[in-house]
């Protein structure tokens, strides 16, 4: 059990936006027999935040607040024959936000909300996979689709409320879904996808598209296609077309990591085409106390670029680079150029430390300029199989002279997220 609690840890519960998967909640198994399965999905993360400061003109010296969620419903499946099954899933999620409201001014402290989250059904043979209704689904690195996880609240865009847990992402499932998964774990595989969103932040938009993936023992290739097909108030994203192609793996040397994508995008306005791309390199020194893994990153975002879905998918800093820059004062995954380097390593099997660096230039947000500089340390610490804990601190610097969001102070930012299993 704790060795799947630390896979878990490192894979998917941590991050900007701690993006459990769909189903990947803790499950209590129910029922089981003759083929047939049903379980019992609990998934509870709670967090505290403290900020020095306050950005988007929010008012008052500092935030300090709480966010939680609590997600709860069954999933199951029945067995057809040998290789045919039927599965389903429906969950509610109970989301809050505490306190002053997130230093972004996206929460206000008074959200709450319960809601259904997942609801879908789906057919899976041995080489197809077909689902409809309420669910997560994410592409690649999570670089552009990485579940539908904009969670704002009463703050500065109201008609967006979504219940709070800004930070934590309580809700990612898209509104209605029809995808179709081709092909196994290896070799030639794909997926045939549209997606509609009912986040007002997202302009509700309406998306289909193709993924196709070929993967080997030293890596995966993969190529996207991405077609707006409406949008509210949204004319970018209304016909906007974005196509990308992407690799990540080890190139057949054990210790290294390396993974790249660049996806260019044209937009449904006629306004000027963009790009964006990052190419990253990671040696991990396996021979050495504690295993520490050594990572470099360059992304660019060209300034139109819409990043549409992205969000957090293997760790702190992907894709929300900076705890404090990606979440509350910019930039936000355009118009920026960011050098990252990270380094990590593991004391012991149940506790991991690491140090980000983040350098963001040529960047503006909403206008205004928002270069300088980010340094998070952070740790992640499975306590018991029922508790992960990670508290994590950072310092965020604009550069000298920049004034974006009302303010050009330094800024201490310290928050403790605990994941409870069941």
């Amino acid at each position: 059990m704790t060795q799947h609690l630390k896979q878990k840890l490192s894979a998917v519960a941590l991050g900007s936006a701690i993006a459990l998967a769909s189903g990947s909640a803790s499950a209590y198994n129910l029922y089981s027999e003759n083929g047939s399965e049903l379980n019992l999905d609990i998934e509870a993360v709670v967090g505290t935040f403290s900020s020095d400061e306050n950005y988007f003109g929010k008012t008052g010296n500092g935030s300090s607040w709480q966010e939680g969620y609590l997600k709860a419903g069954f999933s199951g499946s029945h067995a057809l024959s040998e290789v045919n099954s039927l599965y389903g899933g429906l969950n509610f999620v109970s989301s809050g936000t505490w306190g002053d409201g997130d230093a972004g001014g996206n929460t206000d402290g008074s959200e709450r909300r319960t809601a259904v989250e997942d609801a879908f059904i789906g057919f899976r043979t041995d080489m197809l996979d077909l689902s409809f209704g309420r669910q997560n689904f994410s592409i690649g690195d999570g670089f552009l689709i990485n579940g539908d996880a904009l969670n704002l609240g009463e703050g500065v865009f109201p008609d967006s409320n979504r219940g709070g847990a800004y930070w934590l992402a309580a809700r990612k499932a898209f509104n209605q879904t029809a995808i179709a998964r081709i092909g196994g774990e290896d070799g030639l595989r794909g997926d045939l996808f549209y997606l509609e969103s009912d986040n007002t932040a997202q302009s509700e938009v309406e998306l289909g598209g193709a993924n196709i993936e070929y993967v080997t023992e030293t890596g995966t290739f993969g190529a996207t296609y991405i077609k707006g097909l409406d949008a509210v108030d949204n004319a970018k994203r209304d016909g906007q077309k974005t196509v990308s192609v992407r690799f990540q793996g080890n190139a057949g040397v054990e210790n290294l990591f390396l993974s790249a994508e660049y996806a260019d995008q044209s937009q449904g306005d006629n306004s000027d085409d963009a790009n964006a791309w990052y190419a990253e390199a990671g040696w991990t020194f396996s021979d050495v106390a504690w295993a520490p893994q050594l990572t470099y990153r360059y992304t660019k975002y060209e300034e139109n670029f819409d990043s549409l879905f992205f969000g957090f998918n293997r760790g702190y800093g992907t894709w929300f680079q900076g705890e404090v820059a990606s979440n509350y004062a910019g930039p936000f995954g355009s118009s920026a150029t960011i050098q990252h380097l990270a380094v990590k390593a593991s004391p012991t099997e149940m506790l991991s430390v690491g140090a980000l660096y983040f350098d963001f230039s040529d960047s503006t947000t909403f206008g205004a300029n928002s270069d300088g500089h980010e340094i998070d340390l952070y740790a992640e610490w499975v306590v018991t199989d029922h508790l992960i804990i990670s508290p994590l601190i950072g310092i965020y610097s604009p550069d000298n002279g920049n004034q974006t969001q009302n303010t050009s102070s330094d800024n201490f930012y310290a928050q403790v997220i605990a994941i409870v299993p069941f």
